[in-house]
């Protein structure tokens, strides 16, 4: 049996070792033994830091064991020696001390690449502040897993800086809130490691926490649900974490919770993450998104993502009148025809409906989102669409087509011919489609704005970010005019910035300052105009007029003259 446990443990370790992606180069340790000289370099170093350095054998023990990366890094130049291997380590040790910070925050579950921005200042031993080696030997030494420790750690140093006697105190009052076993804490904890502060302005947000939790777990029973280990409890409580992390106010929500507990229970976390990020896509509240998930849980079981829809079906489904969407159908073509389920959060806000959707769904009406796919094989079914599909996939370039309508389809365009118009305009691939149209939402041009301009002017997408943020950025800035002259001319974007826009706003601004010119020509009118009949103009402003433009303003190449 003995025999078989070694086996397993140095399995375990040369797995580990082996999975590591950036292993420093051992010039000195033939390869079939390296897994041998770790665990010899293991033993040296738990021997160093609890004999020399006096640090509790266990939590040695924890360091050493869970410090791959660093301790690879100090043993990888040592000659290998079967027989003497492990005292090597130690002579390093002993007159090369490390940083025990660096072995103590990756072992505690730091990435070692996170690791030496975490370092203490001038300080390499424990002994010069032992504050957070006691306070994670509390909180192992109440059963919290050693390796867990550095999440706690990243997100609330402070703790670290708190007394082990203090943060048993802690531990037990949490106890007190009637949840019985060490486990239940743990779980807790790992999930919120804000319940271990518990002073100050926090003090009374960490008891509201915590008497939601109570509700939860022990006036509902859900603890009685939940399996007898860390891992079922930490999962169970970083669900329920989700909600907070939405906005839900601590102390508000516990019943709520209570009567939906089979919600944490029957539903991972990834379908919980995946529901709550398809309605933030509606860009309502947080808070909004987090309740309506508490009370409708029924919503998880929902296929938001495959479903086929009709656009104007769902509008009708949701209660618009035949007004309102031939309103729509004619303002807002481009969406027209089927989509996915999965696009409907971007459907409605090409459409500008993103709130009132969400709304009628969190008022009641979630069901509806069950029963609205497409049932008939001829609703909303565009037959030019579906020929332009078809001459897609005899195409030369059927995959790269494909998948920028794709990207139409995913921003609100539905299957209609206007859409495949757009898509014989805009060149790129997805992704850099999608990344373009990200960079013109981010500089503040609203969803349903943008895809209008997409329509009457695709181009706008085949530009780089960067150059899209220059053009918008001298709009702005330079000639003092807000994003929503785009919604009358956003073709300003298509012309080039340094050859056309610059040189002819600076141009007419001088004409203008100086008095030579005393007609407001529109933005339009100065960039739009062909170059021919853009230097006629100017003659007709003043017979100079050109030969200054030339001289002084158009851009000319370099090495084209004076």
């Amino acid at each position: 049996m003995n025999h078989f446990l070694k086996f397993i443990q140095s399995h375990h370790l040369l797995r580990h070792f082996s999975s590591l992606p950036k292993l420093p180069y051992f010039t000195k340790i033939p390869s079939k033994y390296r897994s041998r000289a770790i665990k010899d370099a293991q033993q040296a170093l738990t021997d160093y830091l609890h004999c020399t350095r006096y640090i509790p054998f266990v939590y040695a023990e924890h360091i050493a064991k869970n410090s791959l990366y660093s301790l690879s890094s100090l043993v990888s130049g040592i000659d290998f020696s079967a027989v003497s291997f492990n005292k090597n380590v130690l002579r390093l040790l002993r007159y090369h001390p490390i940083n025990e910070y660096e072995f103590f925050f990756e072992s505690i579950g730091i990435d070692y690449d996170e690791v030496s921005g975490l370092l203490p200042s001038n300080k390499f031993f424990f002994s010069e502040d032992e504050t957070v080696l006691d306070a994670a030997c509390a909180l192992s030494g109440f059963g919290l897993p050693w390796n867990r420790l550095g999440k706690l750690y990243k997100e609330d140093a402070l703790i670290f800086r708190v007394s082990s006697k203090e943060l048993k105190a802690r531990l037990c009052r949490i106890k007190e809130f009637g949840f019985s076993n060490n486990i239940s804490v743990i779980g807790i904890c790992l999930a919120f490691p804000c319940v271990l502060r518990g002073v100050g302005e926090l003090e009374c947000e960490v008891a509201a926490l915590l008497n939601d939790l109570k509700r939860v777990f022990v006036d509902f029973d859900l603890g009685n649900h939940v399996e007898a280990n860390v891992d079922s409890w930490y999962e169970i409580c970083r669900k329920m974490r989700m909600f907070y992390d939405l906005g839900c106010e601590k102390g508000k929500i516990g019943e709520l919770m209570g009567r939906n507990k089979s919600l944490f229970l029957r539903h991972s976390e990834e379908v919980m993450v995946r529901k709550i990020e398809y309605f933030c896509r509606f860009l309502v509240r947080k808070e909004d998104v987090g309740l309506l998930i508490l009370r409708s849980p029924e919503i998880l079981d929902f296929d938001l993502e495959t479903p086929v829809i009709s656009v104007m079906g769902i509008l009708k489904h949701f209660g618009l009148n035949a007004d309102e969407r031939n309103f729509i159908a004619k303002e807002y073509p481009y969406v027209l025809g089927r989509n996915k389920m999965a696009n409907l959060p971007n459907v409605m806000k090409a459409l500008n409906l993103h709130e009132w959707l969400f709304n009628k769904i969190k008022d009641g009406n979630h069901l509806l989102l069950a029963n609205c796919a497409v049932s008939d094989l001829d609703e909303d079914f565009d037959m030019d669409f579906r020929d332009s599909f078809e001459r897609i996939q005899f195409s030369r370039t059927p995959i790269h087509t494909t998948e920028k309508l794709i990207f139409l389809h995913r921003i609100g365009f539905g299957e209609n011919s206007l859409t495949m118009k757009v898509l014989a305009h805009v060149h790129g691939t997805s992704a850099e489609l999608q990344e373009r149209f990200d960079s013109l939402l981010g500089m503040g041009i609203t969803f349903s704005k943008l895809c209008k301009m997409v329509q009457t002017t695709p181009k706008v997408l085949n530009q780089s970010p960067e150059t899209i943020a220059r053009k918008l950025n001298f709009l702005r800035y330079e000639m003092g005019v807000p994003l929503d002259y785009l919604d009358i001319f956003p073709a300003f974007l298509c012309f080039n910035l340094e050859k056309r826009i610059k040189p002819r706003y600076r141009f007419h601004k001088w004409l203008t300052e100086n008095g030579l010119c005393t007609r407001n020509y529109s933005i339009a009118s100065i960039v739009a105009t062909g170059e021919k009949s853009f230097v006629a103009r100017l003659s007709r402003i003043h017979p100079d007029a050109p030969k200054h433009w030339l001289e002084s303003f158009s851009y000319q190449e370099p090495g084209d003259g004076s």
